[in-house]
């Protein structure tokens, strides 16, 4: 009897320094939790401060990767609106000060001094699609911003209509917090993976989604906000095997949609080719590095300072 107590004791023991580990060290048991919205499909939990690996995501009371702000702005900011997918949010990979918008706020600080206070939001979620932001714009409206950025990848262009369907089953947008860090560990590697309902849409999903572009293109106009669309390639663009034909056929209509509508149109494709070794840009085949993130941020605050002779 003695030995199965001190048994008992040494196991609980273990579990419990591998509890506090994985908590401290992981941040398991914490994970960032979404929320079901039957316009945006879902959007991440408001108010959430969480480390995941090492690295700090805030998430404030609008679902945005910022800091808390003010609905209505100060006369001496400057308000830029990111968004975007996971590329712009940045996911538990990527620490908040290593974020596209973290980075953009950074730069333009130093380049217009003391006397402009910069803020640049971040409304973003991983998967999301043009159709997705358009909602979110729809439903929280610009905050005053000066200017919006679209920041979407290739892919995008093929996303599907908005659904909540992964949230609280997919196990990457859960909707709740774990029992535990071991729970979670468990649940994300040794148990399968619950089967999740396809989302299944026929028609144009390219025009649906240039159709929402458009929209939130119109959305900025209203509020006297300048637009800039901003689209990332993905590895294999950048380097062998090349895009695929119905690719490069969508990045032609893309141009031509965006000479049409008068869009500011930023393509990285011919910038992330200029570079030696373009899979330092990558973490895998569409999101990308801290290095990559620093080649669209520079892109992108260089073409605010251009175009709107800050």
């Amino acid at each position: 009897m003695k030995i199965l107590l001190i048994i008992s004791a040494l196991i609980l023991g273990l579990l419990g320094i591998l509890e506090i580990g994985l908590r401290v060290i992981v941040g398991f048991g914490n994970p960032l939790t979404y929320i079901a919205d039957n316009q945006i499909g879902y959007l991440l939990t408001p108010n959430q401060n969480v480390s995941r690996f090492g690295n700090r995501i805030k998430i404030n009371q609008y679902s945005m990767r910022s800091k808390s702000i003010e609905e209505s702005k100060e006369n001496t900011t400057l308000r830029i609106f990111l968004v975007g997918d996971s590329v712009a949010n940045g996911n538990w990979w990527t620490d908040q000060n290593d974020t596209v918008s973290a980075i953009i706020e950074n730069y333009l600080s130093e380049k217009l001094g003391k006397d402009k206070i910069v803020e640049v939001l971040n409304a973003s979620a991983n998967s999301w699609g043009p159709r997705n932001e358009l909602a979110y714009l729809e439903k929280f409206g610009l905050f005053d911003s000066q200017i919006v950025i679209l920041l979407i990848n290739t892919d995008d262009l093929f996303a599907k209509a908005p659904s909540s369907s992964v949230v609280g089953v997919d196990r990457n947008y859960p909707d709740k917090k774990p029992l535990s860090a071991i729970a979670e560990l468990i649940n994300r590697y040794f148990l399968k993976a619950p089967k999740i309902p396809e989302i299944k849409e026929g028609g144009d999903r390219v025009g649906f989604n240039l159709v929402a572009i458009k929209k939130i293109h119109e959305l900025a106009n209203q509020k006297s906000a300048k637009f800039i669309l901003v689209m990332t390639p993905l590895l294999r663009e950048v380097d062998e095997p090349g895009p695929r034909d119905y690719e490069i056929k969508t990045r032609k209509r893309l141009e031509e949609f965006t000479q049409a509508e008068n869009i500011l149109f930023l393509d990285l494709l011919p910038i992330f080719k200029s570079v030696s070794e373009p899979d330092s840009l990558y973490r895998d085949h569409i999101h990308l590095s801290p290095e990559g993130n620093l080649v669209i941020s520079e892109v992108i605050s260089k073409s605010i300072l251009e175009q709107n002779q800050l």
